[in-house]
């Protein structure tokens, strides 16, 4: 997967906005302005940091060497996908929606229902 598959996907949900909140290298996906995806523009290979469950991140960390814990995040909730590390793309995309829901369910009730009505 490269940067502008991901970039398109994420952009295809229901209320995400894309921002660089912390400057040029950084690009930002956001639900109603909430973070749920991060990936860096100043590196060649697409690093995706995703927000999961404790639980589903350590096993995601198992499961493949190139998924470890999102740098500048906490890495108990953040994970940061090397997709040059051979993660295959259908992991990637069930942890954004993963990460997306989780989200979303984080939401207050006056959000979740804003975004009911996009």
């Amino acid at each position: 997967m490269n940067l502008e598959t991901f970039r398109a996907y994420c952009l295809e949900k229901k209320g995400v906005t894309e921002e660089l909140p912390f400057g040029p290298d950084a690009l930002v996906f956001k639900v109603m302005g909430k973070m749920f995806a991060l990936t860096p523009l100043d590196t060649l290979d697409l690093r995706v940091s995703l927000k999961n469950t404790p639980e589903k991140n350590l096993e995601l960390r198992a499961d493949h060497p190139g998924i470890q814990g999102a740098f500048h995040m906490n890495k108990k909730h953040w994970s940061m996908f090397l997709m040059n590390e051979g993660i295959p793309s259908k992991v990637l995309i069930e942890c954004v929606d993963d990460s997306y829901d989780l989200v979303v369910a984080g939401l207050t009730k006056k959000v979740k229902a804003e975004l009911e009505e996009l």
